[in-house]
């Protein structure tokens, strides 16, 4: 492990980029220098609420990119999985990415040598029409004259059309149902180790990215850019270190406070589960938006598990089959939940059974090496 500062050399970069801009500087070098095929990153269409992930050919399409977009909870890899895995390419990994990457990855659906993940540390998404409503309400602006928004130091901070900076803390938005998606709010993993680097602005001097090296290649790839003048580096002081290892553990604290608020006091009984569960509609939607789930014949579409159209979804056979398949590599992404149109409250069910699994098992999806331990020779260590 290195820990680095880094910043572009690039003044375009410097211009519109966050922290130096050293991401946008880093995927520049892999692109230029032919070390890929592409790039798949996130771009801002209309505004800062509609956040698209676009794969990226050319240097001046990737200068679009350049700022962070939190009011875009989408994620990648199974966009990869199913339209790039046999291209070489480099992406922008959030922490939940990072996991569903290397998930996928177990189940033999990428190879890793053709990713580059530049990791980005992340302290959580918002929903766009949260956000839009959110802005309105607490900020007292038209969401429209909203041209950037970042999340720092405990505050969610948007900067105006005129230059103007307004903030308001996330905690405070959060207590009013705003502010991060509520499996952001639960999700532990705040840096993206899994990614070939790690960057952020924990820690980091002003106009600097903090930056993990993580991998071999993601050394490689940093002594590239050096020697080939995309970026400057300097290292960072054990007193900065200590200030990003102090803010990742204050944010994984409060995750696990929140997974004991939303998983154990606010959860349903079982009669209302049972309750709720009945709404479902068998649409296929969270299935169809896992990232993980990627198998080529689903077993729900299996003939004897067919329901006629007359009679009602049985939740069980649905649910309880994806869970079986699923609950046990659930990253906390909460796409199934966004998606549902009855608001099942999906990921917090998959989530409680897989912090139960992983009490068992010691498996932590898209952390932990190897496959999970029913898919092993580990599970007949762990049945005993």
């Amino acid at each position: 492990m290195e820990y680095l500062q880094v910043k572009s050399t690039n003044p375009e970069i410097l211009e519109g980029g966050e922290n130096g801009g050293a991401v946008t500087a880093i995927l520049l070098s892999l692109l230029e220098n032919e070390d890929v095929d592409g790039i798949l990153n996130m771009k801002k269409h209309d505004d800062v609420y509609d956040g698209m992930p676009s794969y990226i050919t050319t240097p001046e399409e990737l200068l679009e990119t350049t700022g962070s977009l939190h009011c875009a909870p989408i994620m990648t890899a199974d966009i990869i999985a199913k339209y790039l895995k046999d291209s070489k390419i480099a992406l922008t990994t959030k922490p939940c990415d990072a996991m569903a990457i290397d998930e996928i990855i177990k189940r033999n659906g990428l190879n890793r040598d053709n990713i580059f993940m530049i990791g980005l540390n992340c302290g959580g998404t918002v929903s766009p029409l949260k956000a839009e409503k959110m802005i309105e309400l607490y900020y007292d602006v038209d969401p429209k004259d909203v041209v950037s928004e970042e999340i720092n130091k405990g505050k969610f901070i948007i900067e105006l059309a005129n230059g103007e900076e307004k903030d308001v803390k996330i905690d405070d938005l959060e207590l009013e149902g705003y502010g991060r998606r509520e499996n952001c709010q639960r999700c532990e993993l705040k840096i993206p180790r899994k990614a070939d680097i790690a960057c952020g602005n924990w820690g980091s001097s002003k106009g600097y990215t903090f930056v993990e090296i993580n991998t071999e290649r993601g050394e490689e790839v940093i002594q590239n850019a050096i020697d080939k003048g995309y970026i400057e580096v300097k290292e960072p002081s054990e007193k900065q270190v200590a200030i990003r290892k102090k803010v990742e553990n204050v944010m994984i604290k409060m995750a696990k406070k929140k997974q004991k608020a939303q998983l154990e006091k606010e959860y349903p009984s079982p009669d209302e589960l049972q309750d709720i569960l009945t709404r479902c509609i068998k649409c296929y939607r969270c299935r169809d938006v896992c990232p993980i789930c990627n198998c080529k014949v689903c077993s729900l579409e299996k003939e004897y598990l067919q329901q006629s159209p007359e009679e009602k979804p049985d939740p069980l056979l649905m649910h309880g089959i994806r869970m079986g398949h699923m609950a046990f590599s659930c990253i906390n992404c909460g796409q199934c939940e966004d998606v549902c149109p009855v608001e099942i409250p999906l990921a917090k069910i998959y989530q409680r059974v897989q912090l139960k699994y992983r009490e068992e098992t010691g498996y932590v999806p898209g952390v932990t090496s190897g496959k999970p331990p029913m898919y092993s020779p580990d599970k007949e260590e762990v049945a005993e």
